[in-house]
């Protein structure tokens, strides 16, 4: 398909529990291309977070596979999957976004270095777009939730990646900082990302351009 830049192929996942196998993805496909904004819902337990786990290449699929622009991630050697994320994907998990002895604009430093890339924009005027202008030297502990959560997403955002993964960006954060991350998603799809993001707002939701609904680990 033209112009796809994300593409999971029949992902399955599955975890032993003594002799019990439990399938956390049953078969799951998904395609997106640039500026596409697809969000992934389902009850807690339906495989959201595994899903978006093995699309970033932070988990392996027992069956399936999934490419980053053309190129695998799925079983790669260590070293390309590093790269990939590095290069082309913006990561903004439920927590853990920023190394906590780092200030706030030294993790958006650190993320455009390992990417490798040039002509990025200063941290600085990634923080200000964030509303989180005052706060550039903060550490991670001294932020609040919406703080912590739109500073997250700046480190995703900063090296300008083909792909955005955000798994319950808005899930910790009250009306008005959620409203803020939309308009801030929102305009990372106008610039071009192709963003995949797993949510139980319905105002999240709502802005997407496809749902993906998950229900015991296959699509709904």
């Amino acid at each position: 398909m033209s112009g796809v830049v994300l593409e999971a192929s029949d992902l399955y996942r599955f975890y032993h529990v003594g002799e019990e196998e439990i399938f956390a993805l049953r078969g799951v496909s998904l395609r997106l291309r640039s500026g596409e904004l697809v969000a992934v819902t389902g009850p807690s337990g339906s495989g959201k977070s595994t899903l978006l786990n093995c699309v970033a290449g932070l988990d392996d699929p027992d069956g399936g596979y999934v490419a980053i622009t053309g190129e695998r991630i799925s079983r790669a050697p260590e070293r390309v999957r590093a790269r990939l994320r590095a290069e082309r994907v913006g990561i903004m998990m439920q927590s853990g976004n920023l190394f906590p002895h780092l200030a706030v604009i030294d993790n958006l430093r650190l993320q455009q270095r390992l990417s490798g890339k040039k002509h990025l924009p200063a941290p600085e005027a990634l923080l200000d777009r964030v509303g989180l202008g005052h706060r550039v030297q903060a550490l991670p502990e001294t932020l609040s939730g919406g703080e912590a959560a739109r500073a997250g997403l700046a480190v995703a955002l900063s090296t300008l990646p083909s792909v955005l993964i955000c798994d319950e960006p808005t899930g910790e954060v009250d009306e008005a900082n959620e409203t803020a991350i939309i308009s801030l998603l929102k305009r990372a799809q106008a610039d071009g990302a192709a963003i995949l993001i797993a949510t139980h707002s319905p105002s999240l939701a709502g802005k997407a351009d496809r749902i993906l609904e998950l229900n015991d680990g296959a699509v709904a």
